[in-house]
């Protein structure tokens, strides 16, 4: 890993909660020239410690919606057929392979009941999966990811 000194941490906090910040304004909460945020910035994306910028949802759209963790388990070998499958549902915001009673956890979002029933039985229908199991999110007690405001 790249070696990061406080004020990489910092300025990748600063990004993290708003990407499109100006320099300046970083450059004015870090103490630090404006020219030297940007070589910072630049450097990180490099080096790989920033692989992109993405959009947050804002906590209307996030209140709007079903949440739901999704643990699927697969048959050996079909794993790739059903990540593939998977990855051609939008609703799925994230997907881990992961340890325990399920090969992969699937963060899903979808607008109502209705579509999240919908797409666990296409889910649970997909060549190679054995069985699902599902938790909705009733409420988000901790999140340091979401976006301020």
């Amino acid at each position: 890993m790249a070696e990061l000194d406080q004020t990489d941490r910092h300025l990748l906090a600063l990004l993290q909660a708003n990407a499109r910040e100006s320099a300046a304004n970083l450059a004015r909460a870090l103490g630090i020239a404006r020219t030297t945020v940007v070589a910072r910035i630049a450097r990180l994306e490099r080096i790989g410690v920033i692989a992109g910028y993405g959009v947050r949802l804002g906590r209307q759209m996030e209140d709007n919606s079903i949440l739901a963790f999704c643990g699927v388990s697969v048959q050996p070998k079909s794993a790739p057929t059903v990540v593939r499958a998977l990855q051609r549902l939008p609703e799925i915001e994230e997907l881990n392979s992961v340890s325990g009673p399920v090969d992969y956890m699937a963060v899903i979002r979808c607008d109502s009941h209705a579509r999240l029933d919908k797409l666990l039985d296409e889910i649970g229908m997909l060549d190679g999966v054995n069985h699902t199991q599902t938790s909705i999110v009733l409420a988000r007690k901790i999140d340091r990811r979401r976006a301020a405001g």
